[in-house]
């Protein structure tokens, strides 16, 4: 799936301070793409490969003209010429070539918008939904989360590739696409390549944190794929015209969600990147062999062989009719847990949500500690790697339920009490944010607002526990002696 990337602009208008750089996929390569043509004047796989079957694909090779006008947009015949093409430009710049052919079809927003309505799912799957993304304090009580989500993707894919149809989609507003200068072809068909290689359907994304962590190697290749791909454009090869902007000039209507949907594209890139300036493609296959196991890792690339995820245990002490919220075995499957694990890169958008939102003025973190607009030596726009957040060490996530109402325990392990007190610090500054008080000790209470709840903080050693329910008598039945942890 590509995701539009929100431009400059949004961020002038809304700030009035500070910028918002294009984001992730639209950035310079971070390192030369392949570029020196061999003595015969023809470029070598950048994978290592001399395999003459690479870079041709269909009749057509890398190289190739078309005589086609793009400017008017793209049918059904110039649409084939252009992925034969593609396909043979992504198999020279990956070194490693399609196992068959790609459908790419054509699908208008309003159209994807209305296939991405929330399908119908049980009562438990959407209370559930709805306390972790309230945990996160992205999306407000009474506002259905899967909703809001699917909000966010109708307005920003671009386009996606299909596991189960083994096909590409394009997200346009015109019957004639003109492909954006072959960015989100370039981007999808990597996907399909993983996908003949890798089986994207194999790869276990059970949990938020998982999730984000396995799309951040998928996202991360198509991205540095992508990258390389268009930096050709820019000079060996002759590509189709940017004539749609690949970029958004409103504001996301949720900032908080689209960051985390963006993570994958923002920090993966980063990871594989580095990953792959290490051992070549052939570590990014092995990669695949063993994804990452949590955002974290993909985050700080250099945790990926050292750093693993701490296994965090979690006692139900609900009492007085507040009961555990558990998925239905039909709708979660058979490896689908009914606990949460949210990980780095959504404790860090639950901070970075203060910095956007127009609930008021303070923030816990600043936009330039999220934003990367000058480059600090990478090619990551988005800056997912907090003071507050660096450290974790896992974390679990429990719902519960009473007369429609729901309450959660949040538990979080950390490397350090270092990190672990400084993790509760920003969280109390974000209780304060969206208009919570301190009642006691350990105690808080947000009175109005979409947040409005009770709130238990305790912090033993190296692990944090909170507690939420509607109200301060309510704390000790969703966790029977809530202030003590």
């Amino acid at each position: 799936m590509r995701f539009r990337p929100v431009m400059l602009l949004v961020m002038v208008v809304l700030a009035g301070c500070g910028s918002m750089p294009t984001l992730g996929t639209d950035s310079s390569p971070t390192e030369t793409a392949p570029s020196a043509p061999n003595s015969q004047g023809t470029l070598t796989a950048p994978g290592g490969t001399d395999d003459p079957d690479i870079g041709r694909h269909n009749g057509y090779t890398h190289n190739q003209t078309l005589s086609i006008e793009a400017t008017d947009g793209l049918n059904e015949s110039e649409r084939e010429a252009v992925v034969s093409r593609a396909m043979a430009r992504v198999e020279l710049v990956r070194g490693t070539d399609f196992k068959q052919d790609v459908s790419v079809d054509i699908r208008s927003r309003s159209e994807f918008k209305q296939g991405q309505e929330t399908a119908n799912v049980s009562e438990s799957f959407q209370q559930f939904d709805n306390a972790k993304f309230e945990a996160m304090f992205l999306v407000g009580e009474g506002t259905n989360s899967l909703s809001t989500q699917s909000t966010s993707r109708g307005e920003n894919v671009l386009g996606y590739y299909s596991n189960d149809e083994e096909s590409i989609v394009i997200v346009s507003d015109s019957e004639t696409p003109t492909l954006d200068g072959e960015k989100t072809l370039a981007h999808e068909l990597t996907h399909a390549l993983q996908d003949q290689h890798f089986n994207l359907s194999s790869y276990n994304k059970t949990t938020r944190d998982e999730y984000n962590a396995v799309n951040g190697l998928i996202e991360g290749e198509a991205n540095l794929v992508q990258q390389r791909y268009m930096s050709l454009c820019s000079g060996e090869w002759n590509c189709l015209p940017n004539a749609e902007s690949g970029g958004s000039t409103s504001p996301p209507d949720n900032w908080g969600v689209y960051l985390l949907d963006y993570f994958p594209y923002a920090e993966g890139l980063e990871f594989v990147t580095a990953n792959q300036r290490q051992g070549g493609w052939d570590r990014v296959d092995e990669l695949f062999s063993e994804p990452p196991e949590t955002t974290e890792q993909v985050i700080h690339p250099e945790t990926y062989d050292t750093d693993r995820p701490a296994s965090v245990s979690l006692t139900d002490r609900n009492r007085n009719g507040w009961d555990r919220v558990h998925l239905d075995p039909e709708k979660r499957g058979a490896t689908r847990p009914d606990h949460a694990v949210l990980g780095q890169s959504a404790m860090t958008v639950m901070f970075a949500q203060t910095a956007f939102d127009s609930y008021n003025r303070s923030e816990v973190v600043s936009r330039k500690a999220i934003l990367n607009p000058s480059g600090d030596g990478s090619s990551n726009s988005l800056n997912y790697s907090l003071s507050a957040t660096t450290g974790w060490n896992g974390d679990r996530l429990h719902v519960y339920e009473k007369n429609d109402k729901t309450g959660y325990v949040w538990k979080s392990n950390w490397d350090s009490s270092q990190n672990a007190s400084e993790f509760a610090d920003a969280y109390r500054a974000l209780l304060s944010h969206w208009g919570g008080t301190k009642t006691g000790d350990g105690t808080w209470v947000i009175e109005d607002g979409p947040f409005a709840d009770a709130f238990s903080l305790t912090v033993t050693d190296s692990t944090v526990v909170i507690v939420n329910a509607p109200t301060t008598e309510d704390l000790g039945d969703v966790r029977s002696e809530a202030s003590n942890g």
